[in-house]
């Protein structure tokens, strides 16, 4: 995982009645927006629409930190000074959308990573990527990005939260299909990723993934890259999880097959996203030319919206 130092400017977040940002529609008309998206997710096992994290998830690190509510819609990661912890999905899933509620770690975060993401097997895995990169008091997240093909990633997109990520629970999705992988957050995108194996550039279409999340010590990278540690006197950490969603097709060795448009993004929806990209991304990997010695990766001359 590339270190990445940034170093934060001044950024107030957004009250919960605030106007979304410029060229953002209202979060329930981001939700609508988001379903005509995912209609073509239909023809996949309906069953696992809604999730519950008692019967479709399993700890499998750290078990002792994880709070499942008794219903089973809710859950808490916690991070110690002994642990952090992780669950998974139990099934492995080709092709869909994960949608997770978050609500990340309050006050002094710093050195601590919060994570849900997507992931199969190997040292050749496939992964898809949102970290949450925890911040000093009064410092903003870092919503970090990245996607591996055949174990190499590399494919940084960072951003700032236009809205207090610790004060409410928020929508982060993963929508993936044959054509390309879209990040959203409230219903927005915020970064595409495009299929273009045709032009021997490697994209996740081959293995089936797991679902995941998180929480764990990242003080070596994570705050201004490694300079701020964890303070273990504001621990425990604690992460806030709910409404797991699962539009997915459940891998079962047969081919999940569906019919997808070349983009599942809307003219508006673009939009929005570039609005959000240019207001509030701070890193990209493809604008990083001293990185790569001017050698850049092949995917980023070719159109990503």
């Amino acid at each position: 995982m590339a270190i990445i130092y940034l170093k934060p400017p001044q950024v107030r977040y957004r009250k919960q009645e605030d106007a979304p940002p410029a060229g953002c529609r209202s979060a329930m008309a981001d939700a609508r927006i988001l379903i005509v998206a995912l209609v073509s997710l239909f023809a996949f096992d309906r069953r696992l629409v809604h999730a519950n994290f008692a019967n479709d998830t399993v700890p499998s690190w750290g078990a002792q930190n994880v709070r499942i509510s008794a219903d089973g819609e809710n859950l808490t990661l916690t991070l110690t000074n002994q642990t952090g912890c992780r669950i998974d999905t139990v099934n492995r899933f080709m092709f869909g959308s994960i949608e997770m509620h978050i609500k990340l770690v309050a006050g002094n975060s710093a050195g601590t990573v919060t994570s849900y993401y997507m992931s199969s097997d190997g040292s050749a895995h496939d992964e898809i990527d949102f970290e949450f990169l925890g911040n000093s008091t009064g410092q903003p997240y870092i919503i970090h990005t990245n996607i591996f093909t055949q174990g190499m990633g590399n494919k940084e997109q960072q951003f700032y939260p236009w809205f207090d990520p610790t004060s409410s629970f928020h929508n982060y999705t993963i929508h993936w299909n044959p054509s390309e992988i879209v990040w959203f957050l409230d219903g927005t995108p915020i970064r595409v990723f495009r299929n273009y194996e045709s032009l021997g550039i490697p994209y996740p279409s081959k293995q089936a993934m797991k679902a995941y999340s998180s929480i764990w010590n990242g003080e070596g990278w994570a705050t201004e890259g490694g300079r701020v540690k964890i303070d273990w006197g504001s621990a425990p950490f604690v992460a806030g999880y709910a409404r797991l969603s699962l539009r997915a097709c459940v891998w079962n060795d047969a081919q999940c097959v569906s019919t997808y448009p070349a983009s599942t993004l809307t003219p508006d929806q673009r939009t929005q996203m570039a609005n959000i990209r240019g207001s509030y991304m701070i890193y990209d990997y493809c604008r990083d030319t001293s990185r790569f010695n001017g050698n850049m990766p092949p995917e980023c001359s070719q159109p990503q919206d």
